[in-house]
């Protein structure tokens, strides 16, 4: 008992400076004044007619390529597809105040660690269920294909693989949108080996980390609660079998399929394949990030251009056993 109550006064101290550091940062981005506007789109087109199209062009001219006439839009809006999208969006995001005060704090998160950022104006519509470009952030526009987040068992999305639909729900926009940032700010990786991808990704899911903290961990890489507990209980085993087949240094192009890339699961070749969520690579990259920022004095911004080698020597990564 005396060993261990010398062991808490041991931690504590570094304990408390830590949770004192972050309630002070957190004070501080709870200060920053954004405006975030959002403007509904999906539903100011709902309600266009031939009499005030021009109208709504005037407002979102980039929604409108000047190679196609009006009789393209006129008929779109009869469409009875295009109809069904606006009902169904309708019922799910009649208003749109929680993912407004979401992304919001997202931005004041962004606006903390990158002041230069300007806060983009949001512009909701549908998309024709287009799951692979759902957002879009192009320098002050972000667009959100709302047709993309019904919920995963929603009938546009019969015939989706689980693992696609699983993320089509308005829990993930703001993470998402947290992607399509990091994205942005981070520098294109160049290393060619499965490491590189590791860390690249371990540093979009820990910038996450500082851009999202008020969503769980689950929702930053979008996965399950179940597919978090497997990824936590398996982590040391993953690693044997990255480091014991020597794949870290590989440049086989076969492994970003298998450990990176979205995927019903992840590809061991092994009975638990099935267990497994697909990219895992993903987060074992993010622990490794994580253990690094944990065991040096860097900034958020100087880990985006630190070298893949840097991160993993001096990460003195052990995954949880």
């Amino acid at each position: 008992m005396k060993k261990l109550i010398f062991a808490l006064l041991l931690v504590s101290p570094f304990f408390f400076y830590n949770c004192e550091e972050e309630d002070k940062v957190a004070q501080e981005i709870d200060k920053i004044k954004v405006d975030v506007q959002v403007d509904r789109f999906d539903q100011e087109f709902a309600k266009t007619t031939i009499e005030n199209l021009n109208v709504t062009k005037a407002k979102y001219p980039y929604l409108f390529p000047q190679q196609y006439t009006d009789s393209v839009w006129l008929l779109k809006l009869q469409d009875t597809i295009q109809i069904e999208l606006n009902t169904e969006v309708e019922k799910v995001f009649p208003k749109f105040d929680t993912e407004t005060e979401e992304l919001t704090r997202l931005f004041q998160h962004i606006k903390y660690y990158f002041p230069k950022f300007p806060t983009p104006r949001v512009v909701t519509l549908t998309s024709d269920v287009s799951y692979g470009s759902r957002v879009i952030l192009a320098d002050t526009l972000l667009l959100i294909g709302l047709d993309n987040y019904l919920g995963k068992d929603h009938k546009f999305y019969k015939g989706f693989q689980n693992y696609i639909s699983a993320g089509l729900d308005k829990q993930f926009i703001v993470s998402d949108v947290a992607s399509e940032f990091s994205a942005a700010v981070m520098p294109r990786q160049k290393g060619r080996t499965f490491l590189d991808q590791l860390v690249y990704y371990g540093k979009e899911l820990y910038l996450k980390d500082k851009l999202i903290p008020f969503k769980s961990e689950a929702q930053r890489i979008g996965y399950t609660q179940e597919q978090l507990e497997w990824a936590e209980a398996n982590e040391e085993q993953i690693w044997r079998y990255f480091v014991e087949r020597e794949l870290l240094y590989s440049t086989e192009k076969q492994l970003q399929p298998r450990f990176i890339d979205p995927a019903p699961f992840s590809k061991f070749q092994l009975e638990l394949d099935n267990e497994s969520p697909g990219r895992i690579g993903q987060y074992v990259g993010w622990q490794i990030v994580r253990a690094f920022m944990k065991n040096n004095d860097v900034t958020v911004q100087q880990l985006l251009t630190i070298p893949t080698e840097e991160i993993f020597n001096k990460s003195n990564y052990k995954p949880r056993k």
